[in-house]
């Protein structure tokens, strides 16, 4: 079974294995197989569920709201996100504006059939709306109890550091930050980690099986695997093509051996390296099939030894993306 970790400075635990559906439900997969996705993840002990309100425009939500639906609320804990376009996309539809929070906070509970999300996330930086209006409708959103925690998504080590300095200001935690990570993409290790560790916030990570590169299941010039993410006209093709070089393919077929030497899938393996690190609370893994969330709950608990986590490093070399400015760079400059 899953543990549970204390997330961030609070009083709040998780799931350190949190199911999310982005580019699944609503999208990649039937309701069907959403549902006993979401099915297999209870079973597992997982009670952390991470979703946003532009999935699939608002019915990944409502795919999870249905799956949940039953489920005693409160040992359950629900994340949702506020940013990206949703709705006509109007000129309020988007970004962290006071009108456009508070409607969207509306919407998602209407959706998801809450009546509050445990954390309520940013899910990017609104360079378009001054950080003190969007952190006061934060703050009236906890208020009201419709969320009882607030989080971040993608924030740069300044803007995180913004965050905490409003919040407290404000009467409110941000306790987490949902970045990318993966043994391949470590742009959050040279700043925003030593910041959060400082603020008492932790991370939440997604993609750490690097879009399902770190899998081993894409050969170094091999046929795309039918059915994958690098098959999806949807988005996943575009996520995941900056993984597909083909000398990193190759780097990422050398660590088999490596997974194989501590009777763990490669996925099990990459999932169990985020969580080795001590401000990693959790990290979010995706389904399109009910067997894919046994699998990766097993990385549960998992500690790496220190001299594997030294041979990992060697193997994958200089095929690991760092630089801490591409957190910047990747953001949306302008309201979307």
């Amino acid at each position: 079974m899953v543990n549970h970790v204390h997330l961030g400075r609070s009083g709040l635990k998780i799931s350190e294995i949190v199911y999310g559906n982005w580019l699944t439900h609503g999208s990649q997969v039937d309701q069907d197989t959403a549902l006993a996705c979401v099915r297999a993840a209870l079973d597992a002990g997982i009670t952390t569920f991470d979703t946003a309100d532009a999935y699939a425009n608002g019915k990944a939500e409502k795919v999870l709201g249905k799956a949940l639906k039953g489920q005693r609320r409160e040992s359950l804990e629900i994340l949702t996100k506020v940013y990206w376009p949703t709705g006509p996309k109007g000129p309020n539809d988007s970004g962290l504006s006071r009108k456009h929070i508070m409607e969207s906070v509306n919407a998602s509970l209407r959706r998801l059939g809450t009546d509050y999300v445990d954390v309520y996330q940013a899910h990017r930086y609104d360079v378009a709306t001054p950080i003190e209006e969007t952190m006061q409708a934060f703050a009236d959103v906890v208020r009201q109890g419709k969320a009882l925690y607030i989080g971040v998504s993608e924030w740069t080590a300044e803007q995180i550091r913004f965050a905490h300095d409003f919040s407290t200001d404000l009467g409110f935690q941000v306790i987490s930050n949902q970045p990318q990570y993966s043994m391949l993409w470590r742009v959050i290790e040279e700043q925003v980690i030593p910041t959060s560790e400082d603020l008492g916030i932790s991370q939440i990570v997604f993609s750490p099986v690097a879009q399902g590169v770190l899998s081993g299941k894409y050969a170094p010039g091999g046929e795309l695997p039918k059915g994958s993410r690098a098959r999806d006209k949807k988005g996943g093709a575009s996520t995941i093509k900056r993984f597909l070089d083909e000398d990193l393919l190759n780097r990422v077929q050398e660590l088999r051996p490596v997974a194989e030497d501590l009777g763990l899938t490669m996925a099990q393996l990459a999932v169990a390296w985020v969580l080795q690190h001590g401000n990693v609370a959790a990290a979010i893994i995706g389904a399109s099939r009910p067997e894919q969330v046994a699998e990766n709950v097993s990385a549960s608990g998992v500690r790496i030894p220190e001299e594997v986590m030294t041979r990992i490093d060697d193997i994958l070399g200089d095929a690991v993306v760092r630089d801490p400015a591409l957190t910047w760079e990747n953001a949306p400059h302008g309201r979307p």
